[in-house]
């Protein structure tokens, strides 16, 4: 019997599909404890993870093994004074080592804040300073220790530094500290409402929220692994995330192991699909998640016979029509996609059961309660557009939606006005009961996967001596989904051409991640907007 079943109770209707899910779980629920540790007390041979990677290394991973060396990594960490509520900046990539430092993290009972190895120096600053951090853990490629480096002399913070598989000044080589460390470590106390996670997620009006999740968070996710991706007891499921973002969460770790499956990581850069189709086939993969670009990418390339692939699920943006038909001519399967936010769980999707519906989001999680609401908090009627809102069953409490954002009580409270919690998302609902995307009601970018905020762009805009004025909005992209699009206000002196055009595009993108770059540039004289005087991005984007 899979893990998960301990700390729920499940309802199913006529038809054997589940309709219902109540938690049950204890005030020290503790994800390492009471699910690695267990499984690995009672099934220790039982597969946690198969990894490889480019250079055709492999490893296979039980959860005994995971038990032991995230014990020996918490171990190290506790010597080195990090301990219940301190924060930890994580930034592994697809590293094995992940793994261990997500568990470890979580029995001492301290917050991870996972990160990509994409941020620049100034990414990092902002969330060192934003987060207080007691250390940071890190590989040590793409110049990652050299970026952390300048980005804490920045600040006024004195971190403890660890770095994996490689010796770096300043940092602590954790590989071989483990190596000393001991396999023992006694629980240590926790509550399932303590912090657990702490997510950067972008914002349209300023820089990142810190997003945290509780101890309980991990539970929300049985209905994500178990009902949208189909992960089976024994198998292998494979999410193609980094695990700098929450879609890691979702789907390289916590339902999944719940659920009794394995999980699939390869440690890559750069997306090949050929590649990814010789690990689904090479391993046996029998689950898969993946944003539309990839699926996209797969579909332009030519898909081979993936054998063993029972289910394939999909998130993040929109799915093109043509890309959904063609991949299931070719497999046989239909995607189902699925819709949540770095601040909840999954809500919405093409469940186990069901027939997915092409393009549509899918019908509510049987774990929350769901409804469509106006602007003045009425529920719409069927065909009428409305924002997804969040009924919690108890007052102020939902598992699976996120505790609070970062020292920004303000912001917590507006999203969780009127006693449910806004996802600032629009959607219609049809006569059967799916629900339709409609738009964000602010300008939140979705380009290749990533979420994007606009500010984060134009406030690097606004350095350029010829820029005067921006604005930063997504546009179609047949490859990317939305791609990321700067409208720029000359200053006095500057006329458009191609050159500033391109000296622009070079000056920006060199100083942000790479998945924030500009694609495009207009130049305009004005731009439309409000009677007070702010940028109406809506009406930019009905012209494009």
């Amino acid at each position: 019997m899979s893990i998960y079943k301990r700390f729920c109770a499940e309802v199913f209707d006529s038809n054997g599909n589940l309709s219902k899910i109540t938690l049950n779980f204890p005030d020290n629920f503790n994800f390492g404890y009471d699910v690695v540790d267990a499984i690995a007390l009672e099934t220790p041979d039982k597969r946690a993870m198969v990894w490889c990677n480019t250079e055709n290394e492999e490893h296979i991973f039980t959860f005994a093994d995971i038990k032991n060396y995230s014990n020996k990594m918490a171990n190290v960490f506790k010597n080195a004074g990090i301990s219940r509520g301190d924060r930890v900046i994580v930034i592994l990539k697809r590293h094995y080592e992940y793994w261990f430092a997500a568990i470890a993290l979580h029995k001492l009972g301290a917050v991870m804040i996972p990160a990509t190895h994409m941020l620049t120096v100034n990414d990092l600053v902002y969330r060192l300073n934003a987060s207080d951090v007691k250390a940071v853990v890190c590989t040590y490629q793409n110049d990652v220790p050299e970026k952390i480096r300048e980005a804490i002399a920045e600040t006024n913070l004195n971190p403890q530094l660890f770095c994996v598989q490689n010796s770096t000044d300043g940092f602590v080589d954790l590989t071989s500290a483990m190596k000393e460390a001991s396999e023992d470590f006694p629980r240590q106390p926790t509550l399932a409402t303590d912090p657990m996670l702490l997510y950067f997620t972008s914002g349209t009006t300023g820089y990142p929220k810190g997003v945290i999740h509780d101890f309980a968070y991990p539970l929300a996710h049985i209905v994500t692994a178990k009902y949208w991706h189909q992960a089976e007891d024994g198998g292998l499921h494979f999410t193609v995330a980094e695990t700098g973002w929450a879609k890691a969460s979702w789907g390289k770790i916590y339902g999944q192991w719940l659920a009794g499956s394995a999980v699939m990581v390869y440690d890559f850069d750069n997306f090949d699909p050929k590649q990814l189709t010789g690990v689904i086939n090479r391993y046996g993969v029998t689950s898969f998640c993946a944003p539309p670009t990839v699926y996209r990418y797969l579909v332009r390339k030519g898909i081979p016979s993936m054998p063993t692939l029972k289910h394939a699920s999909t998130a993040g943006e929109m799915l093109a029509t043509e890309v959904f038909r063609k991949f299931s001519e070719r497999t046989g399967l239909e995607l189902c996609e699925g819709y949540g936010q770095t601040e909840t769980t999954l809500l919405l999707a093409n469940f186990k059961g069901s027939t997915p519906v092409e393009g549509s989001m899918g019908t509510p999680s049987p774990f929350y309660n769901i409804e469509l609401r106006g602007k003045n908090g009425e529920k719409v009627d069927v065909g009428e557009i409305g924002e997804v809102v969040i009924i919690p069953e108890e007052e102020g409490r939902q598992v699976g939606v996120f505790s609070g954002y970062l020292d920004n009580k303000e912001q917590f409270d507006y999203v969780w006005r009127g006693g449910v919690y806004h996802t600032g998302d629009a959607a219609y609902m049809d006569e059967n009961g799916h629900y339709w995307f409609h738009g964000r009601f602010d300008d939140i970018i979705k380009t290749g996967g990533f979420r994007v905020g606009p500010y984060e762009v134009e406030n690097v805009l606004m350095e350029h001596e010829a820029v005067v004025e921006c604005s930063v909005i997504g546009v179609p992209d047949a490859l990317r989904g939305q791609a990321i699009k700067a409208i720029i206000v000359l200053g006095k002196g500057y006329k458009p051409s191609k050159e500033l055009e391109l000296e622009i595009r070079d000056f920006t993108n060199q100083r942000l991640a790479e998945y924030k770059w500009i694609r495009i540039i207009e130049f305009v004289e004005e731009m439309p907007k409000t009677i007070s005087g702010k940028i109406q991005k809506s009406i930019q984007r009905q012209t494009q």
